[in-house]
């Protein structure tokens, strides 16, 4: 990486996930940031074609995609604006990269398994995606695996971040709303923070500029398992201890089925990935997802 920075595109600046991207990536090079309202270069995924344009003009040697529809019970009503944004526009930048030569970072999701079973997916194991968002996400995966492109695909689950709205602090507004909450207790992942998904993507990259070899899909989530129930417990508890001044009423979160709260999309029931395959290539140690939420907690309040 000496001489010239590395040029860097990062699309999606404005999620969560792109917030945290682009202090992250920062250091590795020049970061163009986009997002989907970008004046300069198009970062808008509803335009494939211009967004292909936009990776010519500023000819990237990595292009890191944080633009997805993630709006999961929105996209059973509108499969084919999911379908561009998820599907086809990551196609295009992949044939770009292809084109190019340029490296392809891209985020994919739990949701293109069908969540049977008890044991965390891994990265061989067979999608069945339940959902419109899983299929138009499975599918972004596949175009840009079929287009050749030196790529890395981070499958990830359950994301959260300081910055904007998540289920944590949903959990505290309602903590402090309500005496009894009612929470799913049969689904299970790993909450995981959109700044650990920046600081090991920073990481992979540099691993990849080395060692080109390791590219492919690895999944990407934080340690451990639960629930949404004990979730919602754990965070409720460690807030009470930070701030035990604020008016707290709630006694019970009590455990519900998936039933209890029906959606448009079907949720899996099984959102665990096994993360051995990325923790071993890239020589890494993911933190637990207890200590990643208890930071969060610690900004936040």
């Amino acid at each position: 990486m000496s001489g010239a920075p590395l040029r860097i595109l990062l699309l999606g600046k404005g999620g969560q996930v792109g917030w945290e991207l682009q202090r992250s990536l920062a250091p590795l090079g020049e970061v163009t940031a986009l997002d989907h309202d970008s004046t300069d270069f198009c970062g808008d995924f509803t335009r494939p074609d211009e967004l292909a344009a936009s990776v010519r003009a500023l000819a990237p040697q990595v292009i890191v995609n944080a633009a997805a529809h993630t709006a999961v019970d929105k996209a059973e009503s509108e499969p084919d604006l999911a379908r561009t944004i998820n599907a086809t526009a990551p196609g295009v930048l992949a044939e770009a990269a292809a084109r190019s030569g340029a490296w392809l970072v891209h985020y994919s999701t739990d949701y293109v398994f069908d969540g049977g079973g008890e044991r965390p997916w891994r990265e061989g194991d067979t999608p069945a995606p339940l959902s419109v968002y899983g299929r138009t996400k499975l599918e972004g995966e596949c175009a840009i695996q079929a287009s050749g492109c030196q790529h890395l695909i981070l499958r990830t689950s359950w994301v959260y971040a300081a910055r904007g709205g998540n289920f944590a602090k949903t959990m505290l507004r309602l903590a402090q709303e309500r005496e009894r909450l009612t929470v799913i207790d049969d689904q299970w992942g790993a909450p995981t923070g959109a700044e650990l998904l920046a600081d090991v993507t920073a990481h992979a990259v540099r691993h990849l500029l080395r060692s080109p070899q390791d590219g492919g899909l690895y999944h990407l989530v934080a340690q451990g398992e639960t629930t949404w129930n004990r979730y919602a417990r754990f965070v409720i508890e460690q807030a009470r201890a930070l701030r035990p001044d604020l008016p707290w009423k709630v006694s019970e979160v009590a455990p519900v089925p998936t039933s209890a709260f029906p959606t448009p999309a079907v949720r899996p029931h099984n959102s665990r990935l096994s993360t051995d395959k990325l923790q071993s290539t890239f020589g890494l140690r993911l933190p637990r997802w207890e200590e990643g939420v208890a930071r969060m907690l610690q900004e936040t309040l």
